[in-house]
Order: C-alpha cells, then sequence, then structure tokens
C-alpha cells in the first residue's frame, strides 16, 4: 500500500510552522507573549534604576550625615581643649548614622502600627521608651512646639436638625 501524499504534505506543513515557531521565540518575537517579557524586562530594568537612584540618594545623605557629625566632634572637642581622632570621629560618626537609621525604622512602624501612613511626634517620643530621660526631653520640646504654634479656633458645631425637633416633655 502507497502512504497517502496528502499525508506526507500535512506533515511537511506542521514541521515547518513549529520550525517558523522556533525560530520566532528564539528571536524574541513570539507574539504576545513575547511583548509581555518585553514588558517585563523594561519594568524591573525601570525599577533597578529606581533602586539605584535611590541608594545614590542614600549614600549623599549618609556623607551629609557623617560630615555633620565630624564637625560637630571637631567643635566640642576644641571646646574641650582636645583634638579628637580621626578614626574615633569616624566611628561616632557611623554610630550616630546608624542610631538614626534605626530611630527612623521604629518611627515609621509605630506610625504603621497605629494605621498612619506618615510619622507623628507622638511616634518619635514612642521610640525614646528606653529611655525615661530623653522621652522626658521630647515630650518638653513637643509641648514647646504645640505652644508656639497659633492657636487655631475649633469650629461649633451646629446642631442638627433633628436635635432641633427635640421637645423635652
Amino acid at each position: 500500500m502507497d502512504p497517502d501524499p496528502n499525508l506526507d504534505m500535512d506533515m511537511e506543513m506542521d514541521m515547518e510552522m513549529l520550525a517558523d515557531d522556533a525560530d520566532a521565540a528564539v528571536a524574541g518575537d513570539s507574539g504576545g507573549e513575547g511583548e509581555a517579557e518585553r514588558n517585563e524586562a523594561a519594568e524591573a530594568e525601570a525599577e533597578a534604576e529606581r533602586y539605584e537612584a535611590a541608594e545614590a540618594e542614600a549614600d549623599i545623605l549618609r556623607d551629609r550625615f557623617r560630615l555633620a557629625v565630624i564637625s560637630i566632634a571637631t567643635a566640642e572637642g576644641k571646646k574641650a581643649g582636645m583634638t579628637v581622632a580621626d578614626p574615633v570621629v569616624a566611628c561616632v560618626a557611623d554610630l550616630a548614622f546608624k542610631s538614626a537609621e534605626q530611630l527612623a525604622k521604629d518611627a515609621e512602624l509605630f506610625a504603621q502600627h497605629a494605621g498612619r501612613k506618615s510619622v507623628r511626634m507622638d511616634d518619635v517620643i514612642l521610640t525614646a521608651h528606653r529611655n525615661e530621660h530623653l522621652m522626658g526631653l521630647l515630650r518638653t520640646f513637643s509641648q514647646e512646639l504645640k505652644g508656639k504654634e497659633p492657636a487655631s479656633e475649633r469650629k461649633r458645631k451646629k446642631p442638627s436638625k433633628k436635635d432641633e425637633r427635640v421637645i423635652d416633655v
């Protein structure tokens, strides 16, 4: 029995289609899936760029913070008639920066726990809960700030019409 010539032709067409699909996949053009992959790659690249920009900004802030701590330590050393060794100043600057980072994380967590997206003065005061003296200083400072703010008039609540209809018996 002779093989069916139509069957051979169908097989050849199927093989060509598979080969075309494989070529398209290798070339990165497999229809919608390739476009989705390119979009994901572009999003990942954009996210990496945002991360790098945030890291660069954090590095700049850390350097500025360190310079401020170094100048304060140097000035305080001069007031006391002492010179502070550079490695000591660098260690103090790093310690102060790490402490500030931890304080910021704690304040952010207190705000999140309270269901807020922004940090308030109460959150900062709560971060000092282990140091009673610091907590007292922060409370005093907070009260001083509140005292300097102009007093805002409270709006009087208008009685609702429902309350006006109530008759005393």
